[in-house]
Parts: C-alpha cells; sequence; structure tokens
C-alpha cells in the first residue's frame, strides 16, 4: 500500500461518522439569504469577474441596497495549513485594497481580515480567520473553525510535507464544525509549475486522492499572480446559495488545477 493511499484512507476515515447539519444555523442563514431576495428582487446572481479585474467590476456594481447594514450578510472562512505556505498572501491578495484588520479579536497567530463582496440588490461580508500553523497556534483551530461556513486546506504545492500534514489538520477542523464547505488548495502554483513533470505528477495525484477522500474541491492557486485566488471565493458563494454560478475542471499538467 502507498503512502498516498494509507494517507488518502487516513483523511476518509475521518470523513466517517455523523454528517448531520446543524438546523438553526441552517435556518438563520436561510431566512438571512430570502431577506437579501425579497431586497433584490427576482434575479440575484454573483458580480460576473475575472481574477485580473475583480477590482474593476466591483467598484461597478450597483451598491445603493449596500449602504443599509440590514443588506449585508456575514460569512466565515477559516484557512488552515503549515507556517511559511502561502496562507497570509492569499488572503491579502484576496482582501486587496478594500479589507480592514479587525480590532475585536487579535490573537497571536491569528491573523483576520474582512472583504465585502458585492451581489446584486446585497453584500456578503467575509470575515477571513487566518490560523498561523505552528504548534503554538493549534490552539485557535477550535474558535477560528467554530461557525465557519468553509474552510480551506491549504498547502505549498512545491512542498510534499505540507501535503501529507492536511490530514492533520482536518482531523483538528472536524472535530469541531463538519458542515463547512472543505476546500484543498495548493498554493505557489508558479513555482510549482517549474518542477519536473514527474514531480507535478506525484503531487497532482496525492492532492486529487486527498480531495477525494476529503470530499472538497481542490484548486492549485498562486497569490503571486493571482491565479484561482478570486475564482475560489465566487464558488464558495455559489456553494452556500445555490447560484448560477459553476467553476469548469482543468486536469491538464503544467496548468492550474481544479477537481471536484
Amino acid at each position: 500500500m502507498t503512502t498516498t493511499t494509507t494517507a488518502a484512507a487516513a483523511v476518509a476515515q475521518l470523513c466517517a461518522g455523523p454528517r448531520r447539519r446543524k438546523q438553526a444555523a441552517g435556518a438563520r442563514l436561510d431566512l438571512r439569504w430570502a431577506r437579501l431576495l425579497r431586497l433584490a428582487g427576482p434575479v440575484l446572481s454573483p458580480v460576473d469577474r475575472d481574477d485580473d479585474c475583480a477590482a474593476d467590476a466591483e467598484a461597478a456594481a450597483p451598491r445603493d441596497a449596500a449602504d443599509d447594514e440590514d443588506n449585508v450578510v456575514s460569512l466565515k472562512v477559516s484557512l488552515l495549513g503549515d507556517c511559511q505556505i502561502g496562507k497570509t498572501s492569499f488572503m491579502v491578495k484576496y482582501v486587496g485594497d478594500d479589507g480592514e484588520e479587525q480590532n475585536g479579536l487579535q490573537m497571536t497567530g491569528l491573523n483576520l481580515m474582512d472583504k465585502t463582496m458585492p451581489v446584486r440588490g446585497a453584500r456578503i461580508a467575509y470575515s477571513i480567520w487566518d490560523v498561523a500553523g505552528d504548534h503554538q497556534s493549534v490552539d485557535h483551530v477550535p474558535i477560528a473553525c467554530k461557525d465557519a461556513v468553509a474552510i480551506l486546506y491549504m498547502f505549498d504545492l512545491t512542498s510534499r510535507c505540507t501535503l501529507n500534514n492536511i490530514v492533520d489538520w482536518y482531523g483538528r477542523a472536524r472535530k469541531w464544525n463538519k458542515t463547512a464547505i472543505p476546500i484543498l488548495i495548493g498554493t505557489k502554483f508558479d513555482d510549482f509549475a517549474q518542477l519536473p513533470l514527474e514531480m507535478q505528477w506525484a503531487i497532482v495525484n496525492q492532492a486529487r486522492a486527498y480531495a477525494r477522500a476529503m470530499k472538497a474541491t481542490l484548486f492549485f492557486s498562486s497569490a503571486t499572480h493571482n491565479i484561482n485566488v478570486n475564482k475560489i471565493f465566487k464558488f464558495i458563494t455559489a456553494k452556500l446559495f445555490n447560484l448560477p454560478w459553476t467553476v469548469e475542471r482543468n486536469l491538464t499538467i503544467g496548468e492550474p488545477i481544479i477537481d471536484f
């Protein structure tokens, strides 16, 4: 039995157990979204934007309804993974100049930032919780994962050990949140693309095996070149609210992988 198969089996074992969603939390989310639907009218879809022109699309989106605080839906997203893999760079790239650090909760090893995304007639505010990834920061996993609607499990595409450690991060997160949308993200795709093809194949196959075991969507990304950063949050939004936007699968070696 290969190391990849064994590790993937460990992830799959962590997936076992009750899969009931928290009805109260779901009801609250449904009520809040129903309110936005009434405000926005019969057609509500995310602003169509590419990674390269996200800022322009947001600036052009209607903002009249967003001025009212009641039109904002706040959603929590957690970032987990080892140190020095690019989690904070990923978060800063997505948040951009519009983001604001939260002043209500400041802890060593826990970085919080907000990003508000316009949706026609309303706004969605993502509260992004980035756990540093060292041993001292593991204690922040419960508070970071509690009530999160999505958890991003991140690893460095050029460091195989950070992918192996996803098993541990997934196990810790599942203790506190079994209903969040799981997304597996390989960072530093620009560096990964320079690796020998046989090494790329090995990492792609292992990452896909992990994603299947976690029932997660797999994205390869680069904060430096803004590859798939905005697309990941568009995917989360569409997934949460059943909006008419779908991601296209890409399994071409040498290109940023998207698998589901």
